[in-house]
């Protein structure tokens, strides 16, 4: 049954845009509303499966976090969980699972929140709001819990200070976003994590849990009344505003390149270049997008694979990426190879770069990009959880309701011009950090 109903429902989507009506929030009938409390809710109604995917998520992520707190905004997230309204974390995980139902959270740079999936039954689905909102609403921080963390935590930091990979994202983060939020660790330090005290997750969870700030996505088996009962439930005891919000700050272009070389015995050597990015609501996101997935972001159909690896097997692997945020995320090109290569395959990768920003696509690779890009939409949006991200994200950087009836036409919009002047306006070789962490002796001298 749940094959069926999915499948008739991405039917519907691609009918919609096969058409590429022009109409609003044709491909999914978001209604989009305020809470009591100020919060903002998206909700899409779907009868076909007895599921209800539920989330509420805030400006919260690592990106509030500050050098002398790192990791604060994460450890808030992490024991909302673990302890609220009266239930222990193993009387709130035995309550979900009693009602078969998934609790989870979600962090990034800029959002923290908690997320459900429930049968949509309400002999399942009430229980499970139940303790949903206790952990939203009445979260306990407990001292045991934290002191328990911190520990495992520390011991996790020191792990992965051993590792290469862990190194040269630390350093590249540092260097791509000196003295910004964005640069500091999301899980935190180790001097930091074992600073932190329960008035410290306390404060955090007042100051950036508010109702007014937060985001409520629904989807799937609920009325639309239903849904505004559920929105109300899980917000509104949020905390309110005593003072205006803390935003994350503005991401400042680098001066100038910067090289960052790191011993480690690791004999491979991995490599890191990049700079700050673009915003999640840029203009030049679709063109950025289609570009980039010729440049470094298709796998074996692109310009990097075929010239790292393919043509010269410098590297397994090679990929490059925008990630946007609420504030200007990084581009990241990212390979390995063995340390005698390392700066052969530096010098391909910015050969490949520069043509690239130089002469652009061609007509065929942006003709392929577009092909696989459109093919590959329904896969985006093949099931409820799926969905149900969109429109967390959607609501979270107010996105246009339409964003997704607009992929398809947005992409197909794209040129070679276009692509061009966006890597222009956005990636300058000259100010690009590169970092290279182990890869021997012989690598070293080298550089």
């Amino acid at each position: 049954m749940r094959d069926r109903a999915l499948n008739a429902l991405v039917a519907a989507l691609l009918t919609v845009l096969t058409l590429a009506s022009g109409s609003a929030h044709a491909l999914l009938p978001i209604q989009d509303w305020k809470t009591s409390s100020g919060a903002r809710v998206l909700f899409v109604e779907n009868h076909d499966l007895p599921m209800l995917d539920v989330s509420v998520d805030f400006p919260a992520g690592s990106g509030f976090d500050t050098k002398e707190k790192a990791g604060r905004a994460a450890f808030t997230q992490r024991l909302l969980r673990l302890g609220a309204g009266g239930l222990s974390e193993n009387e709130i995980s035995r309550r979900i699972a009693d009602v078969g139902a998934q609790l989870g959270g979600r962090f990034d740079s800029d959002r923290a929140g908690v997320n459900l999936r429930t049968l949509s039954n309400p002999a399942e689905r009430e229980p499970a709001l139940e303790v949903m909102a206790k952990v939203l609403l009445e979260p306990e921080f407990p001292e045991d819990v934290l002191a328990r963390e911190r520990l495992r935590a520390i011991a996790g930091l020191k792990e992965a200070d051993t590792k290469p990979d862990t190194l040269a994202n630390r350093a590249f983060s540092r260097a791509v976003f000196p003295d910004h939020p964005y640069g500091l660790r999301a899980s935190g330090e180790v001097a930091t994590v074992r600073g932190l005290a329960r008035e410290d997750l306390i404060g955090f969870y007042r100051s950036h849990y508010l109702a007014t700030r937060a985001v409520v996505a629904i989807m799937g088996d609920a009325t639309r009344g239903e849904a505004e009962q559920i929105a109300e439930r899980l917000t509104a005891g949020l905390p309110r505003a005593a003072s205006e919000p803390d935003r994350i700050p503005k991401v400042d272009d680098l001066a100038r390149a910067a090289d960052i070389d790191i011993a480690h015995p690791a004999s491979q050597a991995h490599i890191l270049i990049g700079a700050p990015g673009i915003r999640r609501t840029d203009p030049d996101y679709f063109a950025l997008f289609v570009g980039n997935y010729i440049l470094g972001g298709g796998g074996f159909e692109s310009r990097l694979t075929d010239e790292v690896r393919s043509k010269r097997g410098l590297a397994y692997s090679v990929y490059s990426y925008f990630m946007p945020l609420e504030r200007r995320g990084p581009f990241r090109i990212g390979l390995q190879t063995r340390g005698d290569q390392a700066k052969a395959a530096i010098e391909v990768v910015m050969r490949t770069l520069r043509e690239f920003l130089g002469n652009g696509p061609t007509e065929q690779e942006l003709e392929d990009a577009k092909m696989n890009l459109i093919g590959g939409f329904p896969l985006r949006i093949d099931s409820n959880r799926k969905i149900h991200e969109y429109l967390a994200v959607i609501g979270f950087y107010d996105l246009p309701l339409s964003y997704l009836e607009d992929f398809v036409p947005n992409i197909r919009k794209v040129d070679v011009a276009a692509i061009k002047a966006a890597f222009a306006r956005h990636v300058h070789p000259s100010k690009l950090v590169t970092v290279v962490v182990g890869g021997g002796v012989a690598a070293a001298a080298q550089r």
